[in-house]
């Protein structure tokens, strides 16, 4: 016997835990991941290389003796944990973490809607870590794809990111060429979208390592200029050191009348007092500068040691 059909709507959906979990694998989700997985992988070997002509670890997505799990997590300022897709190291290896002296995320976003609140996220993780680590002041990089507004690309370039922007449209020729159709948006059916990533899926290795330098190949010349900003960060060396030692006690006024006053009535020509703090300015052949104020002769000296790989080794 035909068991009776309910109207009501409610009856007719699945749990809401199967909801969510389709939510969560929609098939544009999923093909958005895919070309974003791809376009990291793309841009892997680029900076393996990189990191062995200079004398650096990559750290990335993959297991590391000194942290557990796989993916590449670093602490920021304030000890919260970010998962990163590249760090370039200096002194570091697999088992030891190293200074960090990079930071380069990747990113695809197919909508307007997204490009913003993914500078933002990047921007979230990358600069407080930066801050964390200001006395080696790494470089920060994005490369991204897809579609991103003029105003999120500005965002990024006002925090002092370099940026390679591989447009949407040149990444579904590259798709092309491979005789997929990776042109999707809103509109676009859940079966359309599933035969796009049985598609991608169905590719042999050798052709997904052709999708990968079609990709890129449209811009060579911005990727080539990315890899030289990063170059000269990490080759940069010290063209001057300057080291204030401030002597003197603290003197704190109500207001600035009382400052005047002090400052007038103060004998500049009196004894030295005790060292209240150094500070030293690092100035590099790349236009960078390193500043840092110490009140312990010990750290001073920390601190410029840790510049040591800027500088030519005394003889």
């Amino acid at each position: 016997m035909e068991k009776p059909q309910t109207s009501s709507a409610a009856a007719r959906r699945p749990p809401l835990g199967r909801r969510l979990r389709t939510m969560a694998l929609s098939p544009a989700h999923r093909f958005g991941q895919m070309i974003g997985d791809l376009l990291e992988s793309a841009i892997a070997p680029l900076l393996k290389e990189f990191a062995e002509n200079h004398g650096l670890y990559l750290d990335q997505k993959e297991p590391r003796s000194c942290r557990s799990g796989r993916k590449c997590t670093w602490v920021d300022r304030y000890e919260i944990p970010h998962d990163l897709d590249f760090v370039l190291e200096r002194g570091g290896d697999h088992s030891r973490v190293g200074v960090p002296v990079a930071f380069i995320e990747t990113a695809w976003r197919r909508h307007t809607k997204h490009s913003r609140n993914k500078a933002q996220e990047i921007q979230g993780a990358i600069l407080p870590i930066a801050e964390k680590h200001t006395h080696s002041k790494p470089f920060k990089g994005v490369i991204l794809a897809g579609v991103f507004t003029p105003g999120a690309l500005d965002q990024l370039r006002e925090n002092e990111f370099a940026i390679v922007y591989i447009s949407y449209d040149n990444v579904v020729a590259a798709f092309h060429k491979l005789r997929i159709n990776a042109a999707y948006d809103e509109d676009t059916s859940h079966e359309d979208l599933r035969a796009k990533i049985i598609a991608f899926e169905e590719l042999t290795n050798k052709q997904r390592d052709r999708l990968k330098q079609e990709i890129l190949k449209q811009h060579r010349s911005e990727i080539t200029d990315f890899l030289e900003l990063l170059s000269m960060t990490v080759t940069r060396r010290i063209v001057q050191v300057i080291v204030i030692a401030l002597h003197g006690r603290r003197h704190e006024s109500a207001d600035v009348f009382q400052a005047i006053d002090y400052i007038k009535s103060y004998d500049d020509k009196s004894a030295e007092e005790p060292v209240d703090r150094y500070e030293i300015q690092a100035r590099y052949n790349n236009g960078d500068s390193i500043v840092g104020t110490f009140h312990c002769k010990d750290d001073a000296i920390q601190f410029l040691n840790g510049q040591e790989s800027h500088v030519h080794k005394r003889k």
